[in-house]
């Protein structure tokens, strides 16, 4: 594993097979909307992403980061999927009232909800006592509906 430099003082991780192509050009750091990172250049006037020149797909089809790093470009770690494969991979989003994916606080009854949102349908897991129940859940309909593709909460102790 070797690493390119970007700016914004970040690395992009790459292969060592794929370094000296990739090294020849310089290379920025693009943070997105919910501040994740990813590498990219200006190529023909375009903007091209990193992840895209180690692992080009097919139309219709996308890139995605196993581990959600959008600068950890390894070939283990990238994959070819839809763009719903890629969404049931995201992380739980900042606006979340809990730090579980899936689970929010219910404030008329006092309880936290577990939904799951599943081909464009959310999907009610129901309420729960304790904030661990509830990220259990999400994560158990997370597998059950996205498989490989499910992001996990971390439930520590």
């Amino acid at each position: 594993m070797k690493e390119i430099k970007l700016t914004q003082r970040k690395v992009a991780l790459v292969d060592d097979e794929d370094y000296e192509t990739l090294n020849k050009f310089k290379w920025y750091a693009k943070k997105m909307v919910n501040g994740s990172f990813y590498a990219g250049r200006r190529k023909n006037g375009k903007h091209v992403y990193l992840h895209s020149e180690i692992m080009p797909t097919a139309d219709g089809m996308e890139t995605d980061h196993r581990d959600n790093d959008g600068l950890n470009c390894q070939r283990g770690n990238l994959r070819n999927c839809t763009h719903i494969q890629n969404t049931m991979n995201r992380r739980m989003s900042s606006s979340s009232t809990s730090r579980f994916k899936g689970v929010s606080w219910h404030k008329r009854d006092k309880r936290w909800q577990a939904s799951i949102r599943v081909n464009k349908e959310l999907k009610h897991l129901g309420y729960f006592h304790f904030l661990k129940e509830a990220a259990l859940a999400y994560n158990e309909a997370a597998v059950k509906h996205f498989g490989e593709f499910a992001c996990l909460n971390t439930i520590g102790a």
